[in-house]
């Protein structure tokens, strides 16, 4: 594959995965919001079972927040002509670790605190 197509690849795929990470952000809302006391069911634990799943949500919400940075950092990075390169070391990122996760910012030695 050439390197120009290469790239559309992976900007289309990091495209896709922002979009999907948006949308995925947007109906999580709901699951996110303050837990209420709902008068139907019965005791603490529907009240626990309630507030356990709304701190998985946050902590989901955090969790993709954080890759949705990723994602924008790694397609600011193809609109400066910068991508595919380490931040740490300057080096080219080896394609099959791109292949893997188009947002890798770091080669692997560099993610592995081998250099």
């Amino acid at each position: 594959m050439a390197e120009d197509d290469a790239l559309a690849v992976f900007e289309g795929a990091l495209r896709s995965e922002l979009k999907e990470l948006r949308a995925l952000s947007e109906t999580g809302a709901a699951s996110r919001a303050p837990v209420m006391l709902d008068q139907q069911s019965v005791g603490r634990l529907s009240r626990m079972d309630a507030m356990q799943a709304q701190a998985m949500a946050q902590a989901t919400e955090r969790r993709r927040l954080m890759r949705i940075q990723q994602v924008e950092a790694a397609l600011k990075r193809i609109e400066d002509g910068e991508y595919g390169y380490c931040l740490a070391c300057g080096e080219e990122i080896e394609g099959r670790r791109l292949e893997t996760d188009p947002a890798a910012p770091l080669c692997i030695g560099c993610s592995r605190g081998e250099n």
